[in-house]
């Protein structure tokens, strides 16, 4: 049966339509705006936004797999009208926040959590990715960096592992075609714990110039951030940081433990990446 990618625009969901595509597997690739997917050839694309129940039946229909982007709003119908259609199995992007105390009310961890608890409460069997931080992450300071700004930072030793896309979306695959993972919940990180002052220094080396970073106060960065995203948001992942600096963040399960394959790195994805760190 055929599986169903949702938020096939993203890094992730791009990666796995091509990497399923290429074996040969049966796939739909779904978005809010089709219109705007680049699939490979042969690729069905469907129409499907997770917050609107109306084009769940359409985008569900003959699907066996699903890998699904959390979104708690509208996820009861969704899982309701995968059941009717015969949808078996549920690949979630979830997110390590599920697992800190508090998640039930954090801004970050409950956006994921809900879903998880929707699912885990239905008759589908249900893989549950659980990555930790991103390089992707680092994309944030490309502006800072591209204008010769320095990097201002409530807390530059916050430690974090951050995971390639290129790993996660091998994980997830196997997730999808294999056996080793389907049912299970599991922790996604890279291989090597970073402050982020040292993944700047990895990013200064690549990118061969000089990256500043300056200590700001948590309200000056809760001041900045909030600009730019929800005030709760902002909170969140301060008080996320601030607890990361106070001990090396913890390796979880990667590709090696996974899939035997060595995990990407910071430095693999900075090299890759470099272009989005030039002046603009």
């Amino acid at each position: 049966m055929t599986i169903l990618i949702t938020g096939a625009r993203g890094k992730v969901g791009q990666a796995i339509v091509h990497r399923l595509h290429s074996a040969g597997v049966s796939i739909r690739a779904a978005s809010a705006d089709p219109a705007e997917l680049t699939v490979p050839v042969g690729v069905e694309v469907a129409e499907l936004g997770l917050d609107r129940p109306e084009t769940f039946e359409a985008a569900l229909r003959g699907v066996g797999q699903v890998f699904l982007y959390p979104e708690p709003d509208g996820i009861d119908a969704f899982i309701k009208t995968a059941e009717a259609a015969g949808v078996e199995h549920v690949v979630l992007l979830s997110s390590a926040s599920v697992l800190n105390p508090g998640a039930e009310t954090d801004p970050l961890a409950s956006h994921s959590l809900k879903v998880e608890q929707a699912l885990a409460s239905s008759d589908l069997t249900c893989t549950f990715l659980r990555p930790d931080a991103f390089a992707s992450n680092a994309l944030g300071w490309a502006y800072f960096i591209g204008q010769n700004l320095p990097i201002q930072l409530a807390y530059p030793d916050a430690d974090l592992a951050p995971i390639h896309s290129d790993d996660l979306a091998d994980i997830a695959v196997e997730a999808l075609s294999g056996g080793s993972l389907k049912g299970r919940s599991v922790t996604l990180t890279g291989a090597q714990s970073l402050t982020f002052r040292e993944q700047l220094a990895v990013l200064s080396e690549v990118l061969e110039r000089d990256i500043p970073v300056v200590k700001i106060t948590h309200a000056e960065a809760e001041q900045q951030m909030s600009q730019y995203m929800p005030a709760p948001i902002a909170a969140s992942l301060l008080a996320l940081w601030s607890a990361a600096s106070a001990r090396p963040a913890a390796i979880a399960d990667t590709t090696q433990t996974l899939l035997g394959k060595p995990a990407r790195s910071f430095r693999q994805w900075a090299r890759e990446n470099a272009a989005a760190f030039t002046q603009r």
